[in-house]
């Protein structure tokens, strides 16, 4: 008589294999991610590299026609006509990349937006150089923060924004006081959401 043979039975995962697949998978998307932020961070360091070295290339062409380097307080005029931004805005004499560290401040935002104004020769603020101003910088809109109302329409413009986010750092207050500041010049940085000042973008 001829014996028929049983199939054979699948062997199943057992729940410790499970959790070594799921433990390995879990690693592995872990080193990805970390591996992901590592390569957008120093991406975004080599742009505001750039972004320094242009600016700066800008200001030296500023100082070649008027003399200076650009010095003092924005006087921004919304193109809503609508005030968006604090009566006494602070001038470049008044931020301290020394003492001055956090870049979300509007001290920051306003010495941004006056350096913004002198390498644009955009004082409407309409993202476009004003008839009889020379424009030195031809800045990207991506990195403007821009103002909108709940339309959707500009109606000014807070600071230029660095590859973080936030407001790059432009300084005289060594010229004002030599205790300030670190180039007798001008400083110009990028705090690269780093409060110890030796990781920043910059100039000097």
């Amino acid at each position: 008589m001829r014996r028929t043979s049983r199939p054979e039975r699948k062997r199943a995962f057992t729940l410790v294999e499970l959790l070594i697949v799921m433990a390995i998978i879990i690693i592995l998307a872990g080193v990805i991610l970390a591996t992901s932020s590592y390569v957008q961070k120093k991406g975004a360091r080599s742009r505001a590299e750039a972004e320094i070295a242009a600016m700066s290339a800008a200001l030296e062409n500023y100082k070649a026609d008027n003399g200076i380097y650009p010095r003092g307080k924005s006087t921004a005029v919304p193109p809503s006509g609508t005030p968006v931004y604090p009566v006494a805005a602070k001038g470049t004499d008044e931020i301290d990349a020394r003492s001055d560290v956090d870049s979300t401040t509007q001290i920051y935002q306003d010495t941004s937006r006056y350096l913004y104004e002198q390498l644009s020769g955009d004082f409407d603020l309409n993202l476009s150089t004003d008839p009889g101003n020379k424009s030195y910088f031809a800045f990207k809109e991506s990195v403007l923060a821009l103002i909108k109302d709940s339309s959707g329409k500009i109606v000014g413009l807070s600071h230029i924004k660095d590859p973080f986010g936030n407001s790059y750092g432009y300084s005289t207050a060594y010229q004002g006081n030599s205790a300030k500041g670190y180039n007798p010049t001008f400083d110009l940085w990028s705090t690269a959401n780093e409060t110890d000042s030796t990781r920043w973008i910059k100039n000097w």
